[in-house]
Formats: C-alpha cells, sequence, structure tokens
C-alpha cells in the first residue's frame, strides 16, 4: 500500500494543480491533499478546500488553517513546524511527496519521503506547459485565464449576465445574439418551456419551481461558458411574475445567486401575441414593467436600461454595456 501527499494552497485550483494531483493520485494506492489557508487569503479557505473535494473525491482531502510561517526565512522552526503539520494530517508514514516545486524535496526529507517533482518551476526554472499557470494571474483575470480553471471554479468565476424585462421586449432574440457575439452559451427562459407544457394559470409553488430550475439551468451552463454566461430571465424576474399575477412578493425568489449584470429591456417596442403572453394591454404593460424595475432595485443589483425601437440599436447598447462591466473579480 503507497501513500502519496501534495500540500498547496490552490488559489484557485487550476490546470497545474489538476496535472499535479491527477498524476500523483495514478501513482500512488492512496492520496491526501492538504489545502492550507489564512484567514486575509483573497479567495475563503472553505470555498478552495470544497472544490478540491468535489475534483478529487477518492482522495482523503484535509483543511489546514491555524497561522503558520509561509516561507523559512519567517522563523527559524519553520521545517520544524510544517513537519508537526503534516504528521497531524497524516500520520501513517508517507511513501511520496508530490510538488510542482522545489519545497517538496526538503518536505520529502523531513517526512521521510520520496519527493515526486511534477511540472511547475524545479530548480528554479520557469517552465512552461501547465506548470506554468500563475494562480494569481487567474485571480486578476478569471475570464482571460479561463482555459486553465476546472469545471467546479468555473461555476463561481463566471461571469453572469442577465435578460430582464416584461414580454415580448426581445430577450430571447437578443440572448441569441449576444451569446453569437461574445463567443459563449445562453440560458433558455425555462418559465416559456414550462408554461408552453402546463398553461399559463400559475401557483405561487409553480413560479417558485420556475425560478429554482432557472436558476440550477445557470449554474449547470456555466463551466461550459466561454467565461461570460447569458442569461435568458432569472429568479427575479419569475419574483417579478409572482407579485404580477398574484398581488404578492414570495421572498424565496430573491434568495438565488443574482447576476453580475441585469439588462433591463424598456417596453417600447410593440407587443406581439405568440400564445403564451398575456399582459398586451399598454397600461397593464407598463405597471408590469414598473414591478420589473422596483424588483432589480429592492435587489440591490446592477442594471443597465436597454431601450429604442431599433433592434439592431438595442443589441449594439447590450454589447456596450457589457464590455464597460468592471474587471471581473469573483473572489474579491
Amino acid at each position: 500500500m503507497s501513500r502519496g501527499f501534495v500540500l498547496g494552497k490552490f488559489m484557485p485550483p487550476h490546470a497545474g494543480h489538476m496535472e499535479l494531483c491527477e498524476t500523483a493520485a495514478a501513482s500512488c494506492d492512496e492520496l491526501t491533499v492538504l489545502v492550507c489557508w489564512l484567514p486575509d487569503d483573497p479567495i475563503p479557505g472553505e470555498m478552495r478546500l470544497s472544490w478540491m473535494k468535489e475534483l478529487f473525491p477518492r482522495a482523503r482531502v484535509i483543511g489546514h488553517d491555524a497561522v503558520v510561517p509561509q516561507l523559512p526565512e519567517d522563523d527559524p522552526d519553520f521545517w520544524e513546524i510544517w513537519k508537526g503539520i503534516v504528521k497531524t494530517a497524516h500520520p501513517e508514514q508517507i511513501d511520496y511527496v508530490f510538488a510542482g516545486e522545489l519545497y517538496g524535496q526538503r518536505l520529502a526529507q523531513e517526512v521521510g519521503a520520496k519527493f515526486i517533482p511534477v511540472g511547475g518551476r524545479i530548480m528554479g526554472e520557469d517552465q512552461s506547459g501547465l506548470g506554468g499557470v500563475s494562480a494569481s494571474a487567474i485571480r486578476n483575470d478569471p475570464l482571460g485565464q479561463w482555459q486553465w480553471l476546472p469545471g467546479p471554479v468555473r461555476k463561481s468565476a463566471c461571469q453572469t449576465i442577465c435578460l430582464h424585462g416584461v414580454e415580448s421586449t426581445g430577450k430571447t432574440m437578443l440572448g441569441e445574439k449576444l451569446s453569437r457575439h461574445f463567443g459563449t452559451s445562453v440560458v433558455p427562459e425555462y418559465g416559456r418551456i414550462y408554461c408552453e407544457l402546463n398553461g399559463t394559470e400559475l401557483t405561487s409553488d409553480e413560479l417558485l419551481h420556475i425560478g429554482a430550475t432557472q436558476a440550477a439551468m445557470t449554474a449547470a451552463a456555466a463551466p461550459w461558458s466561454s467565461g461570460r454566461l447569458i442569461i435568458d430571465t432569472d429568479a427575479l424576474m419569475t419574483a417579478a411574475w409572482h407579485e404580477m399575477m398574484l398581488g404578492e412578493g414570495r421572498a424565496e425568489l430573491t434568495q438565488f445567486p443574482p447576476a453580475d449584470l441585469y439588462l433591463l429591456l424598456d417596453p417600447d417596442v410593440p407587443w406581439v401575441d405568440d400564445g403564451t403572453r398575456i399582459y398586451g394591454e399598454d397600461e397593464t404593460r407598463q405597471r408590469f414593467a414598473k414591478i420589473a424595475e422596483d424588483v432589480l432595485i429592492r435587489a440591490g443589483v446592477p442594471y443597465r436600461k436597454i431601450s429604442g425601437t431599433s433592434w439592431a440599436a438595442r443589441e449594439e447598447a447590450a454589447i456596450r454595456a457589457i464590455e464597460d462591466m468592471p474587471p471581473h473579480r469573483p473572489w474579491g
């Protein structure tokens, strides 16, 4: 029975870490991964621990959150301290220490194991390939480094743009155009699909189901986007529907993760009856539009209004609004 050990911050996990841990898992019978963090790290340690558990379910993934020296020059007892940390996390004899940097050689010596270098920066050389991926570069620009992120990290790093507004304002058409422009995917409106199958007389529980399913579809689609994900409405619009149809709100519909930007489409284009739309009269439509905007205001989410009777102009305004978004910093 061979036992391997990997130590890291994984802030966040990326392709280089995947190469390291997958190599380690394939090279021993049992693998332990120790995820370390400090209170002021830019990505919460518990989040990184959860990611690594999801990525390596067959490994023993353990967290370590004590404030300890990070470099040998920080404390003369640095190696003794870390030897004790490793011993606590892995009381059994370690056969192999896997690492992408030279510290792994000293750590292996301390715990009586064999050092297995995997990619990364060995002997002071900044090698190319997966080991050259920079976690700090990913934190500064996750969209620009999207190709190096595994699925669980992409879920939290994806930048979401939600098309919000009442019926017949071009959300579906605009979503398709934006997805082509930005080379990404679009999450369709589940509520429309549901109503086509079940009718438009909806109960409160049905509306909650629609909002929850839309949120689940968004989370499932995020890893498969190109870093930006277009959503054809979300639970906040379902909250507006709840208020419009039933005369009151439902708090659960405002508890789902919000989008990074909402594009509020103005009802200043003609209403078209397609068989599932309900509120076509001007006064009713305007009242519904006010409810839809009020939902965004109460939720405190960022939004931009998209107006005008020209579909091309609306598309251009939407593209500008997305391109004007501040740099994406999903982890603060």
